[in-house]
Formats: structure tokens, sequence, C-alpha cells
């Protein structure tokens, strides 16, 4: 079983547990991603091609991570004119491993999202951090002002606006 998918302009076979390196998406790592521009399903009970696309049919992935392409060079030169200029550029990537081709509008499993047990404990901290600051934070700035000192004083320009020429 097998889909043709549609994504940042380009079309893809796919299967399960396919990895596969497609233009950048905006996910973090671990998410899920699905995949709703299905142009050609294929199965035991034949093929099923989209006109553009095959309704019913959707691919879920999860992103594995986030990369850059290696560097292009743009470099061109005009002969005798002391012309040329040189340009790098990496593309954006994002590595998507297919987990399951879903048929019939079913919703994807929740296999492909695993939370890491560090955020939780951060969250944690972070809701009740604010409230543990809050009155320091409103006790620091006199603290700061009493143990700063002051400017010292700027020097005066001399009077008359020119410079003195002997």
């Amino acid at each position: 079983m097998f889909a043709v998918i549609k994504t940042g302009g380009k079309q893809y076979r796919v299967a399960a547990e396919d990895v596969i390196t497609v233009a950048k998406i905006e996910a973090e790592p671990g998410a899920a991603v699905t995949f709703d521009q299905v142009l050609m399903f294929t199965n035991d009970n034949g093929t099923q091609l989209g006109l553009p696309t095959v309704d019913g049919i959707a691919v879920a992935g999860e992103v594995v991570e986030q990369k850059r392409g290696p560097k292009v060079i743009a470099f061109k030169k005009r002969r005798r004119q002391n012309s040329k200029r040189k340009r790098g550029h990496r593309q954006d990537f994002t590595v998507v491993r297919i987990t399951e081709i879903l048929t019939g509008g079913a919703k994807p499993t929740g296999r492909a999202v695993s939370a890491p047990t560090a955020e939780p404990a951060a969250q944690a901290n972070a809701e009740s951090a604010p409230q543990a600051e809050a009155p320091a934070a409103e006790a620091a700035p006199s603290e700061a002002a009493a143990a700063k000192k002051p400017r010292a004083p700027r020097k005066k320009k001399p009077e008359g606006g020119e410079p003195a020429s002997e």
C-alpha cells in the first residue's frame, strides 16, 4: 500500500515507515503532521486517482528533525568587465517519518506524538516561578537604584562655537 502526496510544490511516493525530506514545515521534532493532498492511492483493492485529490485519504507522519541542505554557491562573472558576484544559499528542510496511510476519513493514532518527560516539569516550574518572582521584582529596582553610582558630570563645550586660532 502506498500513496502519492503533494507538499511544498513537490510530489512524493510514500508508504508506512518511510522517511522523506520535504520543504520546511513549521513543526517541532516529534510533532504529528497530516498530509491531506493525496494525488493517488494504491492498495490490494486497486488504484484510486484523484481529480485533483483522492477524497477520504490522508497520510499521517511524525517530524523527525529540522535541518538544512548543502550550501549552493551562485557565482556570476562578466568577463572583461571587472564584475563578479558570489552568493551562497542553504535550503531549510524537514525530515518526516510516515507513520500510516489513513483511509475512509480515519483519524491518526496517537503513537506519532511522544512528549519528553523533562518538559512537563519545566512547565510546572515556569508556572510557579512568576508568582515567586513578583515580590522580588518589585524590591529589585529600589536596591539597584541605591547601589548605582551617580553619573560623572559632562564636559562643557567651549563658548564661542569656533576653536581659537592664533
